[in-house]
């Protein structure tokens, strides 16, 4: 889903990023404010305020959409539920969970928490804005915590939607959830609903498109265009989950793994096993003893001219828990690995021994032959 990312700041124990994509929309809901909504609203001010209240307009729609997402994780901490931290992208946000949800309440009361606390952020908003009013505070203040009113509520109503995976339809899921105790099930007819409400989306994207509204057919086509990729992708993603919970990583790994020794040159690396085998990662043996992993973005980042004097031992990577797993270990715990540290391919070691390897090409293999053998019964 995501993109280039930056990290922020931690929040009790959070860590908040921001993608790269984020951005665009920090400089069009400014400029936006600057040069429409405020001027439209309370003319008469100079340039400098303006983009002064959209600067601050925007500061204020990301705080409120970072306290949006955090009460999502707070609820979730609360089930006992992983949740890894808050990226803001060009969408808005999402608490990214390492997992379903336990039970259906617990999916409902942590998704109900995002809107609530929306419609929570815009009523103290409101208050502060009617006693700006009271109080005869300046233009540029009221209209900003107006704006921050308004704004939280639309965030609140937006999310209510019932469609999948925004938070109504998280909701919605829950409710069916509870009423049938099928978790499958709920997820397919829920993400089902939020494609097509996606779909409908991109419809009158495209009819305000043609209508002239060129800037906001093209939001909505684009919001649409996510809402159903989302939709579709969480339900795969639970089809994966389900097929994959339980099994042990030993029933996937490769008991064969080609290994190199840390002796070897990069240019030996290069030519005779990236070039001959197409991995991206290997590992690294001292003889018979596993002394750690070597990948393609690490060679990326030796310089050409030294790969026939560098050795694999000088830029390997050590044995660590974010390259090796235990072939007892579920498999749903090494997607979560592989997907949490971005590589596609884990050590699998027994008593400081290596004993397989285990790719994400391994997992999605068994869920492709599982789901076509079941389509078929």
């Amino acid at each position: 889903m995501f993109g280039s990312q930056m990290k922020l700041f931690k929040l009790s124990g959070f860590e908040v990023k921001i993608d790269a994509s984020w951005i665009v929309i920090a400089v069009l809901v400014t400029w936006s404010l600057a040069k429409g909504a405020f001027p439209a609203w309370y003319p008469n001010l100079t340039p400098m305020t303006y983009w002064t209240m959209g600067v601050v307009g925007a500061l204020g729609l990301f705080v409120s959409i970072v306290a949006h997402e955090f009460c999502h994780s707070l609820v979730a901490r609360q089930y006992g539920m992983s949740m890894k931290g808050i990226t803001l992208f060009i969408f808005g946000g999402v608490a990214e969970m390492g997992d379903e949800p336990p039970t259906a309440k617990a999916e409902f009361m942590m998704a109900i928490a995002g809107p609530l606390s929306s419609l929570a952020i815009g009523g103290v908003f409101y208050l502060v804005y009617r006693g700006g009013e009271a109080g005869g505070w300046s233009t540029p203040v009221n209209a900003v915590t107006y704006y921050l009113f308004y704004i939280n509520f639309i965030l609140a109503a937006f999310n209510l939607l019932p469609a999948f995976p925004l938070d109504g339809g998280r909701v919605l899921r829950a409710i069916l959830w509870g009423a049938k105790d099928n978790l499958s099930w709920a997820t397919r007819v829920s993400s089902s609903i939020g494609a097509a409400f996606g779909l409908g989306l991109i419809f009158l994207g495209v009819l305000k498109f043609i209508g002239g509204n060129v800037i906001g057919g093209a939001w909505m086509f684009l919001i649409g265009m996510f809402l159903r990729s989302a939709a579709q992708m969480s339900y795969q993603q639970l089809l994966v989950r389900k097929a994959l919970e339980g099994e042990p990583v030993r029933r996937f790994m490769n008991v064969h793994p080609v290994t190199v020794q840390s002796s070897f040159t990069v240019e030996k690396l290069v030519e005779e096993y990236i070039y001959k085998y197409h991995h991206k990662m290997f590992p690294v043996m001292e003889g018979e003893k596993l002394v750690g992993s070597i990948t393609t973005r690490q060679v990326k980042e030796i310089p050409r001219e030294a790969w026939d004097r560098e050795t694999i031992r000088e830029a390997a990577s050590p044995c660590t828990e974010e390259n090796t797993i235990s072939p007892d270990t579920d498999a749903i715990k090494a997607l979560a690995m592989m997907n949490q540290s971005g590589v596609s391919r884990l050590l699998v070691v027994e008593k400081g021994r290596l004993v397989g390897l285990v790719s994400l090409k391994d997992l999605l293999d068994f869920f492709s032959l599982k789901v076509e053998l079941e389509e078929q019964d």
